[in-house]
This record gives structure tokens, C-alpha cells and sequence, in this order.
């Protein structure tokens, strides 16, 4: 069993994944894990939309010009969101629950992405902008009280990256006592 630390330097951002299926087993653990996270005033604003229908993925690919078009080949897509109207706090506390999810993936020995959709936006064939958060809304019926922080895609990694060196990290960028 890894260590923490071990764990969160081996955490890579896999954007290729295999046509294997993510067992029910696992994504009932990372689920498990999400909901365990914390929030501000025990709010829990979050909410999940679990997505394996490779029709339903292939769709919100599209959702963004960059940086959503791995869900074309995951096969496991976690929809990120929260009720903006719970507390001022909804997208620190989806932030958690999302890296929860992309720690959990990372253990079970599954790769994963963070796809940013909260304030992103994708140009219609015709020119005009249109928000990845209300696209997405639209695929999966959310209410528009619901925001949508972000779509985490998990699949059997298809790619291998090196975990992070810890000489390479940057202590510069820590600060004791005062900046």
C-alpha cells in the first residue's frame, strides 16, 4: 500500500485510456471516498452524475473547444457539481470532492482527468459562444441551480507517466512565518 505522499506524487493526468469497463466495485469506492470529503459547515453541497454510456461520453466530449475530448475515450465520466445557492463555498467544496475522486481513481490503479467546465466556454459551427456548463446541463438534465464545476474522466490508463520527482517540486513557492 502506498503512502500518501507516494500517493499523491504518483497522481498524473491520464488523458488515454483502454476500452475496459471500470468495475462497479471501483466506482463505488471512489464514490465512496468523494462523499467522505470535507465542506465548509458540513454543507455538502455536491452532487455527482455518474456517466458510462459511451453515446452520453462521445456528447460531452464537445462540451469544450480544449481540454474535454479524452471523454471520447473514457469510459467512466463523474459529473462534478453543486447547488451555488447552498453556500458561497460550493466550488472550494466540489474542488475537494473532485480531487477526492481523481486520489481514489489513482489507488484503485485507474487513471484520471480533471475537465475544467465551470466558466468555460466552446464556438458553435455557426460563431457564436456557448457555456460548457450549460451544455453539459442540458446533456444530463441538471437544474440550473446546479453548477457545474467539472467532469472527471477515469478509465484504465492508456499511457504511462513517471510520478512526480520530489526534487523537482517547487519549494520556492513556500513560505514560512511570512511571505
Amino acid at each position: 500500500m502506498d503512502t500518501f505522499l507516494q500517493l499523491a506524487l504518483k497522481r498524473r493526468s491520464i488523458r488515454k485510456y483502454t476500452a475496459q469497463p471500470v468495475e462497479q466495485e471501483k466506482i463505488e469506492q471512489m464514490l465512496q471516498a468523494a462523499l467522505a470529503s470535507p465542506s465548509s459547515k458540513h454543507q455538502n453541497p455536491w452532487e455527482m452524475v455518474v456517466v458510462t454510456d459511451r453515446d452520453q461520453l462521445t456528447k460531452m466530449a464537445s462540451c469544450k473547444t480544449y481540454g474535454s475530448q479524452m471523454l471520447k475515450e473514457a469510459p467512466l465520466g463523474i459529473v462534478v457539481l453543486a447547488d451555488k445557492t447552498a453556500t458561497d463555498t460550493w466550488q472550494c467544496d466540489a474542488s475537494i470532492l473532485a480531487f477526492s475522486l481523481l486520489l481514489s481513481a489513482t489507488d484503485l490503479g485507474l487513471g484520471a482527468c480533471w475537465v475544467h467546465i465551470h466558466d468555460r466556454s466552446f464556438t458553435l459551427p455557426d460563431g457564436t459562444e456557448q457555456s460548457a456548463e450549460t451544455a453539459v446541463r442540458q446533456m444530463l438534465g441538471i437544474p440550473e441551480q446546479k453548477a457545474v464545476l467539472c467532469i472527471v474522466a477515469v478509465g484504465y490508463p492508456n499511457e504511462e507517466k513517471k510520478p512526480i520527482n520530489p526534487e523537482k517540486l517547487q519549494y520556492e513557492k513556500v513560505h514560512y512565518g511570512k511571505y
